[in-house]
C-alpha cells in the first residue's frame, strides 16, 4: 500500500505525463488515499481532464476536485454565442437526439435538460459541450427514461461484467430499485471501478447508478 505522499507524487507525475493539463496551475494533496486538486486552469475540460487523470492512478481511493475555470480574453464569449454553438454541436452528434435536449447557458454554465433512452446518448450530449470554447461548466440534467424490468437490467449487467476480461465478476453485486442500480463490492483500483460503473450504465433504461464498490489494491 503506497503512502500519501507517494500517492501525491505519482498523481503530480501522472499530470506532467498529460499533455492537455499544465500541472503548474494544479495543487495536489493527499489524504488516507483521497485526492484533492485545487488551483485555476483555463478551460472546463482541463477541469474534467485533471479529475480523471489523477482518479486513474493505482492507489487512489478517491479524488475531491475543487478546480476553478478561469477563461483567458481569447475564450471568454457571450452566452448567447455559446448556446447558439452548443446547439450546433449537438446537432451534429449522431449519437444525440438533439430534438430531445435542451440547453440552457447563463455565465458560460451549460445546463442540460430533456429525456433521452440511453446512457451513452447522456454522456455523448455532455461530452459534445465540454470541449467547446467559453464553458466554465456541465451540468448534465439529462433524464433517461425506463424502457426494461429492473429484473432484466440486473441480469444483463452481471451478464456484461462476466464477458469483461478485465472484472471479477465475483467481487461485484448487483442491486436494483427501479430504474437505479445499486453496485457493492470491491475492485483492484479506480480504472476497473469505472469499468464496473460504465458496464451497468450501458444496461437499457439505467437512470442512476450508486455506486459502493470499494478500492482494494
Amino acid at each position: 500500500m503506497k503512502t500519501d505522499s507517494e500517492l501525491q507524487k505519482d498523481v503530480m507525475t501522472e499530470l506532467q505525463w498529460e499533455p492537455s493539463i499544465k500541472p503548474a496551475e494544479i495543487g495536489v494533496s493527499v489524504r488516507d488515499g483521497v485526492v484533492m486538486l485545487s488551483g485555476y486552469v483555463d478551460s472546463y475540460i482541463k477541469k474534467w481532464a485533471a479529475e480523471r487523470v489523477a482518479a486513474r492512478v493505482f492507489g487512489v481511493k478517491g479524488v475531491v476536485e475543487e478546480l476553478k475555470v478561469k477563461l483567458p480574453d481569447s475564450l471568454k464569449r457571450p452566452d448567447e454565442d455559446i448556446a447558439r454553438v452548443v446547439s450546433d454541436a449537438l446537432g451534429w452528434n449522431v449519437f444525440v437526439p438533439h430534438d430531445r435536449v435542451k440547453v440552457r447557458v447563463q455565465g458560460g454554465v451549460v445546463t442540460l435538460s430533456g429525456e433521452v433512452d440511453w446512457w451513452y446518448q447522456k454522456d455523448a450530449a455532455e461530452d459534445a459541450v465540454r470541449k467547446l470554447a467559453g464553458v466554465v461548466l456541465v451540468i448534465n440534467n439529462i433524464t433517461i427514461i425506463p424502457t426494461v424490468k429492473p429484473q432484466d437490467v440486473k441480469d444483463q449487467i452481471e451478464s456484461a461484467f462476466q464477458r469483461n476480461a478485465l472484472l471479477d465478476a465475483r467481487r461485484v453485486t448487483v442491486e436494483t430499485s427501479g430504474n437505479k442500480v445499486i453496485l457493492r463490492g470491491s475492485v483492484r483500483n479506480w480504472a476497473e471501478r469505472e469499468q464496473v460503473e460504465q458496464a451497468a450504465w450501458a444496461a437499457p433504461g439505467v437512470s442512476k447508478v450508486e455506486s459502493d464498490v470499494m478500492i482494494s489494491p
